[in-house]
Parts: structure tokens; sequence; C-alpha cells
């Protein structure tokens, strides 16, 4: 490739690599993510907490004859992230496409949330703060563009993943939330892990060369509308 992109991906990593940092589980937007990668050229770092699921994406990972590395880390850690820095590097000699897509939920209102509760979400996915993100985006993007570095941003609406359930939503009401997305997004839906994941892959690849300092929706028009 001849440019390197950098992604800041809310809500919720190098070419020839690619690192991925979340607590990974197959059915989530990180193990979307991945999967969509094996159509660009890539050897990939794989980075999660969860050393379980991490091994059940790496396995998979593994089946399509390219080159993975494997990284335990909690990217809230300053060390853990300098050390996936480190072997990352070291084991592929080089970084050149990051996709941050690690996120939790929490529930509660200003008044219930605690301050731990808030440094938690606040240091794992910046949720809580997604136009502070918007704006490191393009002011990233401006300052790395002389050195041929993208920086953009994929911003979605309500994805079907396994996030809601760990956050506490039982079947039940997780059902019915998904229901509630039909009136909140224009198309009338909640969104695919690989509705997301191909727009991801389109940015890393050479297909979107001129664009930078993009905050890109993928959210079925949830942002142009006001339902409450």
């Amino acid at each position: 490739m001849s440019r390197s992109p950098l992604f800041f991906f809310q809500n919720f990593v190098v070419f020839p690599l690619l690192v991925i940092p979340a607590p990974f589980q197959k059915e989530d937007l990180d193990g979307g993510v991945q999967a969509a990668f094996p159509l660009l050229p890539l050897v990939v770092a794989i980075v999660g907490r969860n050393e379980e699921n991490l091994k059940q994406v790496f396995a998979e990972c593994k089946n399509n004859g390219r080159k993975y590395l494997m990284i335990v880390a909690d990217l809230v850690k300053e060390e853990d992230v300098k050390r996936t820095l480190d072997n990352t590097i070291s084991c592929f000699g080089q970084l050149n496409i990051l996709v941050n897509c690690a996120g939790i939920l929490a529930f509660g209102t200003i008044e219930t949330t605690s301050l731990e509760q808030y440094d938690k979400v606040f240091g794992i996915n910046v949720s809580m703060s997604k136009s502070a993100l918007d704006k490191l985006t393009k002011c990233t993007a401006l300052e790395l563009a002389s050195k041929q570095v993208r920086v953009n941003s994929v911003n979605p609406g309500v994805i079907i993943t396994e996030i809601h359930k760990r956050a506490g939503l039982d079947d039940e009401a997780y059902a019915k939330f998904l229901e509630r997305s039909k009136e909140t997004h224009a198309l009338g839906r909640p969104g695919e892990c690989d509705e997301v994941a191909k727009t991801i892959v389109f940015l890393a690849s050479d297909e979107s060369s001129f664009i930078t300092g993009a905050l890109i929706p993928v959210d079925g028009g949830k942002h142009v509308m006001c339902p409450r």
C-alpha cells in the first residue's frame, strides 16, 4: 500500500500489518472487523484482555493461512499499550494500520454513575465523549497529513453484537432494545457487524487514498434523526 491509514473507531489496530485491540468475541464488532480484513493482503496482530475469547478468534484467523500475532493485554494500562506496540513491531517490523475497536457499556444516570464506573468506561472506549473523539480525529488528521498518514472515524449506530448483554441486558430487554432501534434508525433496523467492518476495510485500502479527517456514520441514518 502506498499510504498508511490510522483510525479512531468510536464506541466501541499493521500493512502489511493490522492490530485489532478488543475483548474479542466472534459475535462482536471486533470479531466482524477481523473477519473482513482477509479481503486485504495483511499480516495481523490481534489484541484483547480475555485470553479465552482471543484464542478462539486467533484459531479462526489462522485458518486463512496468513501470519498472525496474538497479544493478551489490557489497553487501559499504559504499560500494556507499550508492550503491544513493541511486540508488534518486533514481530512484523512495522505498524501501518491501527483499528481501535475496544468497547464496553455500563448503565446509569448522571446521579447514579460512580466515578469508578465513569473512569472505566471513559478509559476503555471514550463512548461518553464521542464529540471529543470526533475532534481528536480531525486534529490528528491535520497533524499527520504531511506524513501521508490518514486518520478517519467510523461512527456506528446500534449494531447487533453481544456488548449490550454483557452490560446487563437479558434476552427480553435486548429484544425490546433492538425492536426500538427500528424507530430510531431511518432505515428501520439495527446494523450488522459486517456492514461496519466493510467500511473500515474500505478506509484501510488505497480505494480511500484521498480521504482523511472524515467522520463516517454507519448508522442506518440514525444521525439525521431526533427520535425519543
